[in-house]
């Protein structure tokens, strides 16, 4: 004799129910999206390892920035010298540029009146850390940033070039071995994002602090600007300029550990590229 199988009464309707309600109209899918953001429109960097900005760079800059009346600030406070700047007026005026100002001494309200009209500002070579002391103490960290996002091209030779990156060298470092801890960095402009910025690379052989510093912050990708080289940035994508070379230190898939303070730090499969004039380059 056949088994039987009897459901209760509520149980029986409410299958029903929900047979008749998946065939008779479709369950609609809800997908969340996030709200569209804006889009920021950011300049160009022209970022020079420092040892000398060729004709071609400066040339570069003037053509980005909209050609050679394009109003330049020069901000010189990395350097010391008492006619720090000069170099720089110089520099613009044979390439044939006609609206440049140096910002010496720095002032917030008059500075910042400056920058908010720049085209293209430039940092030359000297101390990165008194360089960025002197923007915060003029309050016009946030003046730079902001003309970067409406557009303007930003440019540094040397310690110009080490302030681009969110974490910026120092130059206090082991230069001979690779531990953890030994590169000093601190906070920078942030222009140049998701990288760590160091300059007359290979000329002052500088490859075991950017590697230390790499594998302190794995998540940051070393860039190594030798002289009279530069990298231009236009978002993720990069050109090289110039007579040497780029290191690209690539550590964010590999298997790595920085080791304790002092101790040597030990990484399998980073990723490490060269680069020469005219080659390109993309963190994606």
């Amino acid at each position: 004799m056949p088994m039987r199988y009897c459901l209760p009464m509520q149980i029986t309707r409410l299958w029903i129910l929900c047979l008749f309600t998946a065939c008779s109209s479709p369950q609609e899918v809800l997908v969340r999206r996030p709200p569209p953001r804006a889009p920021i429109v950011n300049g160009r960097l022209m970022v020079v390892g420092g040892g000398g900005t060729t004709p071609a760079m400066v040339a570069r800059m003037l053509e980005l920035a909209g050609g050679k009346d394009a109003r330049i600030v020069i901000l010189p406070q990395a350097s010391s010298q008492p006619d720090r700047g000069k170099g720089s007026l110089e520099l613009f005026a044979e390439a044939g540029a006609t609206n440049s100002i140096c910002l010496d001494p720095l002032e917030e309200t008059a500075g910042g009146a400056e920058l908010e009209s720049a085209a293209l500002i430039w940092f030359p070579g000297g101390d990165q850390v008194q360089l960025m002391a002197a923007l915060d103490e003029a309050r016009l960290v946030d003046d730079v940033q902001r003309r970067f996002r409406q557009g303007a091209i930003v440019g540094g030779t040397s310690a110009g070039a080490a302030v681009m990156s969110p974490l910026m060298m120092t130059g206090e470092a082991d230069l001979e071995s690779v531990r953890g801890g030994t590169t000093e960095l601190v906070s920078g402009l942030g222009l140049w994002d998701e990288v760590i910025v160091d300059q007359h690379f290979v000329r002052r052989q500088r490859w075991a602090r950017l590697v230390s510093a790499v594998l302190d912050h794995s998540e940051f990708v070393g860039v190594g600007i030798d002289e009279r080289t530069a990298v231009e940035v236009a978002g993720d994508v990069w050109r090289v300029w110039g007579d040497g070379s780029v290191v690209v230190l690539d550590a964010r898939r590999a298997e790595a550990a920085a080791g304790l303070p002092g101790e040597h730090s030990t990484a399998r499969d980073v990723q490490f590229s060269i680069l020469k004039d005219g080659e390109t380059f993309s963190l994606r």
